[in-house]
């Protein structure tokens, strides 16, 4: 089916966002542009990603 962990990478800066993007992006580990975690792929982090996907970049790792 999917990879048990994704790669997702903040490529675009939180500036100008919302206090709720900055949250988000926050709560998935990222705090620079380029910074980079490697994440459990469950329906959390998914809806996480899928509410900043502007800012990402999302790799399937494994």
């Amino acid at each position: 089916m999917s990879a048990n962990q994704i790669k997702v990478t903040l490529v675009r800066s939180v500036i100008g966002s919302n206090e709720k993007v900055r949250a988000t992006v926050r709560g998935l580990g990222l705090r620079k542009t380029n910074s980079s975690r490697v994440l459990e792929n469950s329906p959390n982090v998914r809806g996480m990603i899928r509410k900043v996907h502007h800012l990402l970049k999302v790799e399937e790792v494994g």
